[in-house]
Formats: structure tokens, sequence, C-alpha cells
């Protein structure tokens, strides 16, 4: 990159020059080159400032002058082309200066409207080190609302698609060294063959990997506007040495994880050890930045009367084999609540075939006898631990479960209204539920760091964990969850669920499990009745052992 390099005027046209010798023209559009609201015209345009579309003459002249002025390493001539010149420089002289990119190629495709599809080949050269760079990307050329110019609508994806606002690139020595992330039992985990571990890899690598005995290498990547090295590394010119990072995950259910959530186009699942809270898988369909199983917001539906059933049987309202009401539909202060289908169960049937028949009216019935509002979200805080700011090692959302009446405490009995969970928050309360204690989930182990944990304040009676167990293993011998859990062996048992968000034609399939010593939790969007999407995901999950 030539740093040297200087905008001329030359008979009217403006030339890149350097050591004297003209590089090419930037510009034949006859009005000054600068960002929008800059520059001036000549006496004879004064009166011109163009208005519509840029036309195909002009966008070909301005993306042609950008590439030829950014691949000249002239961030400043580059800038002028933009409609905003204070941003695009910086931005652009980052390139050459901070990322250490020379050598550059741009080869644009044709335009399609007003949009210049282009490809970049660079070198990235660091302390005799080299290697190429190449990538995609696209700009937008349109008419500057001042002077009527044709410019490069400045956006920092113009520079690498995964630029965002206030990002530059930068080369040298990484701000913390690779990690190795192992499992349970010293298997690798990469994310190219466990896609979903992307973020978590990238997290573990920013908050361990100073302290894993590692050393950096050299990189290119994406400088946040904060100053911190963002996740997204472009390239390793060299290798440092990779820390070792131990992770409570295991492989094999973690591939099982990532195979069951890619059957459906928006999927997640979180997988526990309830003896421990150690976290055992963790996947997403599609696998982004942002990680729905472990951050996501959403009503869990009736996963979540796993909750009110415990706070019913500690309560002493109701017992797993005393007969309750179910009847197709249920008033509460107003508001009207519905089975499935509007189905009922006849007199005399049991609070343990409620349950494993998702009857709502049955729990929302009791209510009354409940005489407290806040009863749910006591329960939820106190012994299962929602709420609580768990320290998992990686960024999580710990559940809610928030105080309301009326209505709206009615339908929280049922995992709707303003209950908010994702799927690790429901693996945990299937975990707690079968062991009576709240054990905070962690993917990696305390000792690494001598963090806390969240600590919940009391257990359950044995006597209610006992009662859940029975009403789950229901569940998934006779009830909604039976045909889901079918091919898995051990001691097992289910709640489904299925949740209505923003006014969805289907509803997201929510489905909750154990088979012996491991739990998993699972929501397909839309997916419709919690046995039919979520449970299978469920299944295969548990059928891997953890």
């Amino acid at each position: 990159m030539r740093s040297g390099a200087k905008v001329a005027v030359v008979g009217g046209a403006f030339v890149l020059v350097a050591g004297g010798i003209g590089y090419g023209a930037y510009s034949m559009l006859g009005d000054t080159v600068g960002g929008d609201g800059g520059g001036t015209r000549s006496a004879s345009e004064s009166s011109k400032v163009r208005t519509g579309p840029p036309s195909a003459e002009e966008i070909a002249e301005t993306s042609k002058g950008f590439f030829d002025a950014w691949a000249a390493g002239d961030a400043s001539g580059a800038a002028l082309l933009t409609n905003n010149e204070a941003g695009a420089e910086p931005v652009l002289a980052s390139y050459g200066e901070d990322a250490h990119i020379g050598k550059v190629k741009i080869t644009p495709a044709p335009p399609v409207g007003t949009k210049v599809p282009y490809t970049v080949e660079a070198t990235v050269t660091f302390e005799g080190k080299s290697k190429p760079l190449s990538y995609a990307s696209e700009l937008t050329v349109v008419r500057g609302l001042t002077t009527g110019k044709a410019l490069v609508d400045w956006e920092p994806t113009v520079v690498h698609p995964q630029l965002t606002e206030g990002a530059t690139l930068k080369t040298g020595e990484s701000s913390t060294p690779a990690i190795e992330a192992v499992d349970r039992n010293g298997t690798v985990l990469t994310k190219e063959k466990y896609p979903s571990l992307g973020p978590i890899l990238d997290t573990l690598r920013e908050k361990y990997g100073a302290t894993s005995g590692g050393s950096a290498g050299i990189e290119t990547w994406i400088q946040a506007a904060d100053g911190s090295q963002a996740d997204a590394t472009l390239l390793t010119l060299t290798k440092g040495k990779p820390g070792k990072v131990q992770t409570t995950l295991d492989a094999n259910t973690q591939a099982a994880a990532e195979r069951a959530v890619k059957k459906f186009a928006q999927a997640s699942v979180v997988a526990v050890k309830p003896s421990t809270g150690a976290i055992r898988a963790v996947a997403n369909n599609p696998a982004s930045e942002f990680n729905v199983a472990l951050q996501g917001k959403q009503a869990p539906g009736s996963t979540l009367k796993i909750m009110t059933a415990a706070m019913l049987l500690e309560k002493g309202l109701v017992t797993a084999n005393k007969a309750v009401e179910c009847p197709k539909e249920a008033m509460w202060q107003g508001r009207t609540f519905h089975n499935l289908d509007d189905f009922a169960l006849p007199d005399g049937s049991t609070f343990t075939q409620s349950f494993a028949k998702s009857c709502n009216t049955a729990f929302i019935k009791l209510i009354d006898d409940t005489k407290d509002d806040a009863a749910l979200p006591k329960i939820a805080e106190d012994v299962f631990g929602i709420g609580l700011d768990w320290q998992t090692g990686v960024v999580t959302f710990d559940g809610s479960v928030p105080q309301e009446a009326g209505g709206e405490a009615a339908a929280q009995y049922i995992g709707q209204g303003t209950v908010q969970m994702n799927v690790l928050n429901m693996a945990s309360v299937t975990a707690t539920a079968m062991t009576g204690t709240f054990q905070q989930p962690v993917i990696v182990p305390k000792s690494l760091d001598d963090r806390e944990v969240a600590q919940a304040s009391r257990s359950l009676p044995a006597s209610v964990s006992q009662q859940l167990k029975t009403m789950m293993r229901a569940t998934a011998a006779w009830g909604t969850g039976a045909e889901a859990m079918a091919s898995v062996g051990g001691d097992k048992g289910a709640k489904t669920g299925s949740a209505e968000v923003g006014g969805q034609d289907v509803s997201n399939s929510w489905f909750t499990g154990f088979s012996n010593d491991l739990a998993a939790a699972a929501v397909v969007q839309s997916g419709g009745h919690g046995g039919d999407a979520a449970g299978p995901v469920v299944a295969e999950v548990l059928r891997s052992g953890g």
C-alpha cells in the first residue's frame, strides 16, 4: 500500500499522483469529488445539481474511482468518493496502516441496479510473515442529497462484510492466545465440527485464553469500537500455542444435539447432568452469534407446569394420586383458559393424569386455593434458582417469573404470559425436579476460575421431588410425551409444552425430559405440539447417554 499517494486536479479530472506519476482518473463527473455536503462546483455547473438515481455511467465511474483509490492505499481519496468522508477515512486508513493489508486487487462484477458486487484479493504482511486474504462484498452508489454527486453509500461492510459501525481491521499479536477447548473426556471441540459451539468457544477464549497457558499468535481481526478484540479472527499468519480449556461438554451428546436441531429451521436444545449441573450439550439451528439456547427469552408453555406442580404439591393442595377437576375450559378473573382441542378428563381423574395429559384447566382451577399471587415467583427463585445470577462460564439469560396478579398470574401457571425462559433454564428446571436441589448449570468447571455459582435458598421436600418424577415418568410412559420418548431407555420422564407467542399461526413446540442422570430441553419455533417437534430433538439427545 502506498501511503504517499495524493489527489490532484489535472485538466478538470481527478488523478492519483504518486511520485509525480499520474495513476488514473478517479472521477470524470464534472463536480469536484467530495462527501455529500462538501466540495465545490465550477461556476458552469453551479446551477446543475443532478437528481434522480445515478446513471449506469455514474455508477461505473464512481465505483471505479473508489476501487482505484482504495487499492492504491489512498484512504482520503477513496473517502472523498463516499457520502460520509469522516466515517469512511479512518476505516479505509486502518486497512493498510493497522491491518497491514497490501497488494490489493479489487475485481467488480456487473452492477445489479445501483449495487456493485466485487471480490478483493490482497496480502497481509506483518513482521516478515505474509498470507493471502480474499473475500467478497458489495457497495451501493447513491445520489448525494445536497451535492447531487454520485457517491458510494458508506457502510463499514464496504471494506469487509463483517465490519460493524466503529470497528476497524487490525493485524498483530492477538490480544488473547487461542484455546483448545476439550470435552469432559479430553476430546477437542471445534466450531468446524460443532457449529453451535462457535460463539461459546469465542467467549471461552476471551475469558480464559490469557490464563490457559497458551501463547499469542499473529492474526488479522476485527477491532471493536471499544478497543477490544472482537470475536471474528479473519486470518492467522502464525499460530501461537493454544492453551487448553476444560469444559463440561460431552462430544457424543453435542454431536447428537447438532444433528437433532438441524432437522428444523429454528431449533435449540440444551442437556445438563442433574446431579452436578454440568452442561453436556448446547445446540442451535441456525448457529448464530446470538446463542438462543442460552440467551433466548420466550414463554415455555406447559413445560413450566413442572414448577407449578411443585408449588401445588408443596402447599399440600394436591398429591400425585388425588382427584382434580379437568373441564374443557376454566375462567379466572374474566379470562377464559382452554385445553388443547377443548378436551376434558372424566370426573375422578388424578392430578398425575392431568399433568401427563397437560390439562391447563386443572392448574387454573387450583389458583384460588393458593391464596398467594407470589407463590410461583417465590418457588421459581427459592427452589429452582430462576432469576439468580448464574455463573456458567459464558453469557446466559437465567429465566424470569415476575410477580403478577389476576389473569396474568393465571397464565403463568401454564407457562404463558410474562414468564420468560430458554432451553437452558428448562433443562435446569427438570434437573432440579429430579434431584430436589438446584445445581447451577456450568459449562466450565468452577475450579477454572474459582467463581461463585448461584445457590438457591432451599431444596424441595423429598416427597415433592418423588411425586414430580412419578408424574413425569407417567408423561413419558402414556401421556403426551409417550411417542417421542418411546426410543429412550433407562429411568425416563418428560413434560410437553406449546406456547403461542406474538400472534403466531403455529405455536412454538417445547419439550423437556430426563433419562437416568441426563436432562434436556428443546424448543422448535412454530413447531406445534411439544411432542411433535421438540420431543424428538430431546429424545435424540437423551439417547446419547451424556
